[in-house]
């Protein structure tokens, strides 16, 4: 039966032991088991507001990386925009020299053929004139009597002139 039921020197013994265990402990122990368990709650509270923190700033990142991405595709917009009107104004400016460069070509043309026709009129009248001259001077040296001898004359040297 001993061993069911302990004596009371045994009882008093244990009891005495394990109070003071549990004043050592309640003294030395618990607190810092305390300590410890308040550190690491403050660690994973810090933790925690830091990993909130981060994924707020990350949040704000990638808006901000959206702003960036959008105002880039803007950018790119109005510089192709700016290039497609810089273009357009470069064609439009080589057609309207074109157009200027023919019309005065044209001008120029004109004025040439205007020129050479002037020469040719006057070189025709002064080949006229000389024809003239010498019909006349032909004319003028030969004893014509008749107005026949004098048509057949003009007739021949009409003739000599289209020949040549």
């Amino acid at each position: 039966m001993d061993l069911l039921i302990p004596s009371t020197g045994l009882l008093f013994w244990m009891s005495l032991t394990f109070l003071v265990v549990l004043f050592i402990l309640w003294k030395f122990g618990f607190p810092v088991i305390t300590s410890m368990v308040a550190e690491r709650k403050a660690f994973i509270d810090d933790s925690l507001k830091k990993a909130h923190e981060a994924n707020e700033k990350l949040a704000n990142i990638q808006k901000e990386g959206e702003s960036i991405l959008q105002e880039a595709r803007e950018k790119q917009a109005q510089i192709l925009k700016e290039a497609a009107e810089t273009r357009d104004a470069i064609v439009e400016k080589a057609q309207e020299k074109a157009r200027a460069e023919g019309a005065r070509l044209l001008d120029d043309a004109k004025a040439t053929i205007e020129q050479e026709k002037k020469a040719a009129i006057a070189d025709i009248r002064k080949q006229v004139a000389t024809l003239s001259v010498e019909i006349a001077e032909k004319v003028l040296r030969q004893n014509l009597q008749s107005d026949k001898a004098q048509m057949d004359l003009i007739d021949r040297m009409l003739d000599d002139v289209s020949a040549n």
